[in-house]
């Protein structure tokens, strides 16, 4: 974890990992969840880099992270495809100092050029230095919650490919103050996907896929409520 950090526990922060276990073929497997709830083994699923000090509080079924600048919250576990990940969200506004209603972003199959984990290399929350990571990248209420894009990285450290039509604005694309949203993330093979609510808001056909890599939750300056993260493994048809 990042020393410019503070992970604030409590005897209710749980991040706790499930096993999958064999399933028919058509059902998802579930690899991970966390409910942030449990008394169990408080930070050790997750690295945090951040910008400036940020206030990540995992308590009473839920991560509240609450920001004045750049943090990302790395999920530990290496994710092998395909697979997805389905957790709520939540823009808080309730008049904090970083209550902005902005930037509910995730990287998900990301990794160094070389493979290594994003965070075997020492970043420090700000947004450019992710920039030569090879990973899938949404940013919902990008901008001060005037954009919603999604990019593939490709490990350029100035280059962010942003197609025109993965390029959107408007409120029904946008992030709305205080309502919790279902999100599911997919690298399913070439086929690359992000739902909000069970709208697919991009689809991507990828020739050549990141089939395996890190996730994690993305902000700045704002305050998000992570809630039920789940992750499954697709089974091939």
């Amino acid at each position: 974890m990042s020393s410019t950090a503070s992970w604030r526990t409590s005897a209710s922060v749980a991040f706790s990992l499930l096993a999958g276990c064999a399933t028919p073929p058509a059902t998802p497997t579930l690899l991970f969840h966390d409910d942030f709830n449990s008394a169990a083994s408080g930070s050790g699923q997750w690295i945090v880099e951040a910008e400036q000090p940020a206030q990540i509080i995992a308590t009473n079924g839920a991560l509240d992270i609450d920001t004045a600048a750049g943090v990302t919250v790395w999920f530990r576990p290496r994710l092998e495809g395909p697979v997805q990940i389905d957790f709520d969200a939540t823009a808080v506004a309730q008049g904090g100092p970083n209550d902005q209603v902005s930037d509910l972003n995730v990287f998900w199959m990301a990794s160094n050029a070389d493979g290594s984990a994003p965070f075997s290399s020492r970043r420090g929350g700000k947004f450019a230095e992710y920039n030569d990571l090879r990973t899938y990248y949404v940013g919902l209420g990008g901008n001060r919650n005037t954009t919603t894009r999604f990019r593939r990285y490709i490990g350029d450290p100035d280059l962010r490919p942003l197609l025109p039509e993965h390029d959107l604005s408007g409120g029904d694309v946008l992030l709305v103050p205080n309502r919790r949203q279902s999100i599911t993330l997919l690298a399913n093979g070439g086929v690359i996907e992000y739902r909000r609510d069970g709208k697919t808001l991009f689809r991507f056909e990828d020739h050549a896929p990141y089939v395996a890599g890190w996730f994690a939750f993305r902000t700045t300056s704002s305050h998000l409520r992570i809630e039920r993260l789940r992750i499954f493994a697709l089974r091939q048809h």
